[in-house]
């Protein structure tokens, strides 16, 4: 029988998926019986660092967590995913697939559709009314939409619209709310308990401040100073939980109120949100978030966001990708500078009438690939 690889961070157990009527609590040092319904859910399961926690019949349960949804959420996927109803609104083929299935993002993490609004079509609906009955000739969907794009018209991608449920660290969704133009809805953990459940960044991941960038990450830790960091985190995270879970106080105890007791819990714990947010917002979230220089925790969600809104609006990530994320902006110094060099002139850092640091941020764009 093949064993799966386990998981990075902790001891993970193979269990015999169980055709149980309800799902049973795993506990530690324990083999964990898996109910059919999880079974049967195993398709939002996919790999953590191309590492298969599910395989046929085989399940790897770990000592703080098994899989990235709860079973009461596993139910509520499994009963949206059955359903099959009848409608006259828009319909994008390729974002039925991505709904209510979550795609999962760093350890724990996840990103899943909960609804959307709108296609390729609707933007370019919304932009010809404008039109009116003056309009002499129309472009097709593709081309309106790339003009639209490329000339900065934001409004027909205001009529697109998506519900997300994430799940992320909480260091993750403090960036992530700076972009004010979404409603939100957060776990909150004054009326519930929050989960034992913290990122760790796999080694990889685990890098020095850099030396040029003062919010930015340099070079990978090694060895044992990288090893030394990770167990830090580990135990700082277990510790700061088994005080959480002291101060709020069972079996009778009176305990800390839970909205007091969550305070001394770490920045890389999960929480879980909904996130509505229209196409053009997004656009400008994923421009931000999806570019090489964002932190890696957050990029990472962008990133499968994007392949999600690929699949939702073919037309417009596309112009998106060559108009926001794949282009570069130049300002007028640079593209006199960049005059001069196509003029046959020397243009130096010296001549340019730069700061050494535009100079550089020139000469990345003018001299990559």
């Amino acid at each position: 029988m093949k064993i799966c690889q386990p998981h990075r961070d902790f001891p993970y157990i193979a269990c015999d998926a169980q055709q149980l009527s309800a799902p049973q609590p795993h506990v530690e040092g324990q083999v964990r019986q898996i109910s059919k319904l999880e079974r049967k859910a195993a398709h939002i399961v996919v790999p953590i660092d191309g590492k298969p926690i599910y395989s046929g019949e085989r399940l790897i349960a770990g000592k703080d967590n098994f899989m990235p949804l709860s079973a009461d959420q596993l139910a509520e996927i499994e009963a949206q995913r059955a359903q099959s109803n009848p409608t006259r609104r828009v319909v994008a083929e390729g974002m039925e697939d991505h709904l209510y299935t979550a795609h999962q993002v760093l350890d724990h993490g996840f990103v899943r559709v909960i609804d959307y609004m709108g296609d390729d079509a609707a933007i370019c609906q919304a932009a010809r009314v404008s039109y009116g009955k003056g309009t002499k000739s129309v472009q097709n969907d593709e081309g309106l939409i790339r003009y639209l794009m490329r000339h900065w018209h934001s409004t027909p991608f205001e009529m697109c619209e998506i519900k997300l449920h994430v799940k992320l660290p909480v260091f993750v969704a403090r960036q992530w709310i700076r972009h004010r133009t979404a409603n939100v809805n957060e776990y909150s953990a004054r009326y519930s308990i929050l989960d034992r459940e913290f990122y760790i960044p796999a080694p990889e991941h685990v890098a020095a401040q850099s030396e040029v960038n003062n919010q930015g990450r340099g070079d990978t830790l090694q060895g044992e100073e990288a090893a030394r960091v990770l167990e830090i985190l580990k135990a700082d995270s277990a510790r700061c939980y088994d005080n959480y879970e002291a101060m709020i106080g069972q079996d009778g105890q009176q305990g800390l109120a839970r909205e007091l007791a969550r305070m001394n819990l770490p920045a890389n714990i999960y929480t879980q949100w909904y996130w509505k947010v229209d196409l053009h917002n997004l656009f400008h979230f994923l421009r931000l978030r999806a570019d090489p220089h964002a932190q890696y925790e957050i990029r990472v969600y962008a990133d499968m966001m994007c392949k999600i809104v690929a699949d939702w609006v073919p037309f417009a990530y596309r112009a998106f990708e060559d108009y926001r994320l794949g282009a570069v902006n130049l300002s007028a110094q640079m593209v006199t500078c960049l005059r001069r060099m196509v003029g046959g002139e020397t243009v130096t850092k010296e001549n340019s009438g730069m700061t050494a640091r535009e100079w550089r941020e020139f000469e990345a764009v003018i001299r990559e690939g």
